[in-house]
């Protein structure tokens, strides 16, 4: 009898501490659902730019965003409260356990995102409202960073005059540029030419030297542009006469016989050329992929050339020389009877004995003598400002790169490595990587009147 009183009496108080134990877990519950709103996130704004001009990046990254449900970026200058960007989110449940990842938006803050932005300082602010519990609304977590506003692009003055140009050619601007411009020189299309400072006492005065590709018959996207470090760009239109090269068009016929003597040294030279398995494959994937690697190299090369002119007299061609091709050809390939491919030749061909001395066009320095892809043994030379010259298809190679060259000094013997039929000389001018017409810089009167007159003693010319 006494031991199951005993018995009873433990039960109850077993049942009693279950109670109690649910009891304060129900209460537990009920407080966390009351008063608990979920982890405070962390909001990080950051900008891509010193301040705020045309388009200034920013960015939000915001950690534990478990129970954010909007996030609001705004633009404050003073009293005026600009809304830049909102976003709504579906907030995570309390019960959920774990983390989420962070959160990360982008923006743009400047004159052409945010309507009535002044000159000044403005602060950027964002605002991360959470979700709340039953009885409790978190307050929300803001981030702020200052910058300053600057609306106004640099200054562009033009000094030089007569900017003539052909399609395919070069020439010459000369302009004084507002401080502040961290870049500026001359878009023409897809191509940028970059300026040089003017020699002197006046550090605003620049020149640059531009081209219009060989395929551009419009000359309207050529403009002078300046850009500070917030991005505010100014442009001017500055041409004053373009005159269009048709670009000419020739037919060549590709043999067996021409494949099978090409494409086995060009990829034996040619660690970047994958074997397609077929003979007519690799030919094609030479025509048109490596020539695109070739033409990336020569536009990285423009971009190391040596910031001071290293020539003083005019380009020479290679003497006593036929041409047998001319600059910006657009040939179509033909294999047994079928078109298989369309490139663009842009240089000269130039025949002359088998095996001719090719002389340096002007003096300069070599920056490539190797094989190099379709055009076979090439030499490069570069004579400053982004201007250089190439050769190539030769037998043999008489200089390394490095070399200091004189004009007329001999760089190797003509011959037909690479993409080459017959015994010739590829010669061209490039200008920041772009092949340009080389009949202008052999011609002495164009380089007085469209460079020499232009730049004063700047360049050293001696006709």
């Amino acid at each position: 009898m006494a031991r199951r009183d005993r018995d009873s009496r433990n039960a109850a108080g077993c049942l009693l501490k279950a109670l109690l134990v649910v009891g304060l877990l129900v209460v537990v519950v009920a407080l966390f659902a009351t008063f608990y709103t979920g982890p405070t996130p962390k909001v990080v704004v950051e900008s891509a730019l010193p301040g705020i001009g045309r388009r200034t990046p920013i960015q939000i990254r915001i950690d534990d965003p478990q129970r954010v449900q909007k996030v609001k970026v705004e633009v404050v200058q003073n009293t005026e409260v600009k809304p830049v960007l909102e976003q709504t989110y579906q907030p995570r449940s309390l019960w959920h356990l774990g983390s989420a990842p962070p959160l990360v938006l982008r923006a743009e803050v400047g004159r052409e995102t945010v309507q009535g932005l002044r000159t000044g300082e403005a602060t950027v602010r964002v605002t991360a409202e959470r979700a709340g519990s039953l009885l409790r609304s978190p307050d929300p977590v803001t981030a702020e960073i200052k910058l300053p506003v600057r609306l106004a692009p640099p200054t562009l003055q033009i000094s030089s005059t007569f900017h003539y140009i052909n399609q395919g050619g070069c020439e010459t601007v000369v302009y004084r540029v507002g401080e502040g411009a961290v870049r500026d020189g001359v878009r023409s299309g897809d191509w940028w030419f970059p300026s040089f400072p003017m020699p002197g006492a006046d550090k605003q005065a620049r020149f640059a030297f531009f081209a219009i590709p060989y395929d551009t018959t419009d000359p309207s996207g050529v403009r002078l542009t300046a850009e500070d470090e917030v991005g505010n760009r100014a442009e001017a239109a500055f041409i004053d006469k373009f005159t269009p090269r048709p670009m000419t068009t020739d037919t060549i016929q590709v043999t067996d016989a021409f494949m099978n003597k090409v494409v086995p040294e060009i990829m034996g030279q040619s660690p970047e050329v994958a074997d397609q398995g077929d003979l007519l494959k690799n030919y094609l994937w030479i025509n048109r992929e490596l020539r695109k690697k070739n033409a990336a190299t020569l536009k990285e090369l423009g971009k190391k050339s040596e910031l001071k002119f290293l020539w003083t007299q005019p380009f020479l061609p290679m003497p006593n020389a036929k041409i047998t091709a001319a600059f910006a050809q657009r040939r179509t390939y033909v294999y047994n009877g079928k078109n298989i491919d369309q490139e663009d030749h842009l240089g000269f061909d130039m025949a002359s004995v088998t095996h001719d001395a090719v002389p340096a066009s002007n003096s300069g320095k070599v920056v490539l003598a190797r094989f190099f892809g379709i055009y076979g043994n090439a030499v490069v030379i570069d004579h400053g400002y982004g201007l250089q010259s190439l050769y190539g298809h030769l037998s043999s190679l008489g200089v390394k790169e490095g070399d200091m060259v004189q004009r007329g000094q001999e760089l190797g013997r003509s011959g037909q490595t690479g993409l080459a039929g017959g015994d010739h000389l590829h010669f061209t001018m490039l200008l920041q990587g772009l092949a340009v017409t080389p009949v202008e810089w052999w011609d002495p009167h164009w380089i007085q009147d469209r460079a020499a007159r232009k730049l004063g003693a700047a360049l050293p010319y001696k006709p």
